[in-house]
């Protein structure tokens, strides 16, 4: 489902309109808000097309993804783990670094384990636990399919050029601090955050 539902943004004029109605409406604020919502939409849409090609859901492609990170300790690097555990992950694990529930974890394993993409094995530490690792067909997949997910991520992107993007990702770290701060949770920006890389 969209965040924004709006087929049409209102103008800068409408929003400074509303806003002696309202006092409190911040038009700027409100423009920047309605943009931030609008390109996300977009550019999800964009993944979602490009994971719908493949037969492949956004929840269901995290999973392979932390899965794949796991066993992959470069790729994992430069997908922002500080460091990675060798070989498979249980659900609860897999659930807290999809930010999702146990119960929706075990739905989108289920799905992957029906299409041969995961198997799930008693944890070699804890035996009374159940690990979840990687097929080989799902080895198989990845590799074909990020080349074109790289791809495709660089040519949204491509409209920006090396600065604008770092300012774009040191924007979005603001906004998602503030965020937390409302919301009282933890941030997730100092994990995400990288040092700018020599060009």
């Amino acid at each position: 489902m969209p965040l924004l539902l709006l087929k049409d943004l209102p103008r800068y004029e409408c929003l400074l309109e509303s806003a002696r109605e309202f006092p409190d409406l911040d038009p700027s604020a409100a423009e920047a808000y309605l943009h931030l919502l609008r390109a996300g939409d977009d550019a999800f849409g964009v993944s979602e097309r490009n994971l719908d090609e493949h037969g492949i859901s956004q929840g269901r492609f995290c999973v392979l993804m932390l899965l794949w990170r796991g066993t992959q300790p470069k790729a994992a690097t430069l997908m922002g783990a500080e460091s990675c555990s060798d070989g498979p992950r249980t659900p609860a694990e897999l659930a807290e670094g999809a930010n999702v529930t146990r119960a929706t974890m075990t739905g989108l394993i289920d799905t992957l384990e029906r299409d041969g993409f995961v198997k799930r094995e008693p944890d070699p530490v804890d035996r009374r636990m159940m690990s979840v690792r990687l097929t080989a067909k799902a080895e198989k997949f990845i590799r074909e399919f990020l080349p074109g997910h790289f791809r495709t991520t660089a040519t949204l992107m491509s409209t920006l050029s090396e600065s604008e993007r770092k300012t774009l990702v040191r924007l979005l770290n603001k906004i998602s601090l503030q965020a937390a701060a409302m919301l009282g949770g933890p941030s997730t920006v100092a994990a995400t955050e990288r040092p700018a890389r020599a060009v």
